[in-house]
């Protein structure tokens, strides 16, 4: 049966993507095998099929990192035909053909029925920037993150994690203090929660290798200078969830927020996230991490067909949010 992907190539010329249609069974190996109906846009899917950020560990391969559909066909008798499932991170679409496709095939261990609450749509809202958000979250509480230890800082906060961040964070009860340099984005920031927004001069992070101390923690998409300051100026005992690298990957600090105040910085890799955790915050989201306004985060929803532009407009700042792709 044929099918229809974005498919990227690598040639002489670079990073090459086409949509196109390719046969079921060119589709890599695995034992389940789902009907696509929705996928979203990440800021990686963005990078690898630009060619901005080196994702793909092989090539022919169809992109998308997530993707919520219907179980079509399945060996694992975990997974009934029919049934709702959903798959995020764990290479696919990085070294598994992935989401922005009609149809994905992929290793039953990677699979996830879909959690009570959910729906393909609703799941796909959230993607895996919501799922990194409600990580990073989860990783913070599980350091003894409260509410008490004082504001969080979320980066990059109208892109689709910073978004769920903030909504996640104020509905637990957190102060949360919005870093954005889009000044036309504060009405939607201070929507999901944000008590105040904030550019980065506004911020006004110092360069001494300890500041005063003025923030609980901080989630944190974009790293370099920001990251660097923000742990300058961290409480005792907070922590600072490192997720993205929208303004670079490298940072510079001394050791000092870590053995004077307890500062811990942590990582959050949804690719690789264990299965059990995985489930877990996935069905935390379904539970009590759902925002009344949830549509508002979507920027834009596009069909298939009509995503190539998508890429370089998220990478460009022109949406807020996330862009959801119905692949069905």
């Amino acid at each position: 049966m044929s099918i229809l992907a974005l498919r990227v190539h690598r040639d002489d010329k670079g990073i090459q993507s086409k949509l196109l249609t390719m046969e079921e069974q060119q589709l890599s190996p695995g034992n389940v095998t789902i009907a696509v109906e929705y996928s979203g846009i990440n800021f990686k899917d963005a990078l690898g099929v630009t060619g901005k950020g080196k994702i793909y560990s092989q090539f022919p391969i169809n992109a998308g990192i997530d993707c919520a559909g219907i179980v079509e066909s399945s060996t694992d008798p975990r997974f009934r035909i029919g049934e709702h499932v959903l798959v995020n991170g764990c290479g696919l679409g990085e070294n598994q053909d992935g989401g922005f496709a009609n149809k994905v095939r992929v290793p039953s261990e990677w699979v996830i029925s879909m959690p009570e609450g959910l729906t393909c749509r609703t799941a796909m809202i959230f993607g895996t920037a919501g799922f990194t958000a409600a990580l990073a979250i989860d990783r913070m509480e599980q350091n003894d993150q409260t509410p008490a230890k004082g504001p969080i800082v979320v980066t990059g906060a109208s892109g689709g994690v910073g978004s769920f961040a903030i909504h996640m964070l104020s509905s637990l009860g957190y102060e949360v203090i919005a870093l954005s340099g889009r000044e036309e984005h504060i009405d939607y920031l201070k929507s999901l929660g944000a008590n105040e927004v904030l550019n980065p001069e506004q911020l006004a992070l110092g360069s001494k290798p300890l500041e005063a101390t003025r923030f609980g923690g901080a989630i944190d998409n974009v790293g370099g200078e920001i990251l660097s300051g923000l742990l300058r100026h961290i409480n005792l005992w907070g922590n600072i969830a490192s997720i993205g690298i929208a303004a670079d990957h490298n940072y510079s600090a001394t050791v000092f927020p870590q053995i004077l105040r307890g500062v811990s910085l942590l990582g959050v890799s949804s690719t690789n996230c264990p299965m059990e955790r995985r489930r877990s915050v996935w069905n935390r989201i379904g539970k009590d991490l759902i925002p009344e306004n949830l549509e508002t985060i979507v920027s834009k929803e596009v069909k298939l067909q009509d995503i190539g532009p998508c890429f370089n407009e998220l990478l460009d700042r022109e949406h807020r949010g996330r862009i959801l792709v119905n692949c069905s």
